[in-house]
């Protein structure tokens, strides 16, 4: 698949360095976002997205800040950014404590990252084109269990059948 294996613990952390995080366990996803509030509060193409167990992730440096908001569908979401170069490094949503939503580029080791999904293609700029064998959804998917079977599949060193 990828010539660039994931090692775990995976870290990661802003452009400055002030804010640093590890995740002691595979991601339960990778997909991008390409909604218009992604790709506005990125400023690029669409928002590479990847949760984690809560439980698994660590800040190792600094304090991030919070801003919350509404999200498109009226849940509520905080991002966490960097107080000193304002990259945000990931999100929490209400109603979902269980994960929060890392941005995948923050990761020190990238090569690997392969998304599983493309959402919100309706928005999607004309000249994205989705990664092999991703699955494409005009917007959100309703139930993400079955695009993380698949991503589990995708790791089968990470989640062993059992």
């Amino acid at each position: 698949m990828n010539s660039v294996q994931p090692v775990l613990p995976m870290t990661g952390g802003c452009s400055c360095g002030a804010i640093r995080y590890e995740i002691s366990s595979f991601p339960l996803l990778l997909y991008t976002c390409n909604c218009t509030d992604c790709q506005t509060a990125s400023g690029s193409a669409f928002a590479l997205n990847m949760p984690v167990a809560t439980k698994d992730f660590h800040l190792l440096k600094g304090e991030p800040k919070g801003w919350r908001r509404p999200s498109p569908t009226g849940a509520d979401v905080t991002s966490w950014f960097c107080r000193d170069c304002g990259g945000r490094i990931y999100g929490e949503r209400a109603g979902r404590p269980e994960s929060i939503n890392i941005r995948a580029g923050t990761l020190d080791e990238t090569r690997w990252l392969n998304p599983a999904a493309h959402m919100f293609m309706r928005s999607a700029q004309a000249w994205i084109q989705p990664a092999a064998n991703a699955e494409c959804h005009e917007i959100g998917p309703s139930d993400f269990r079955p695009l993380a079977e698949k991503w589990r599949a995708m790791w089968p060193e990470f989640f062993p059948q059992t």
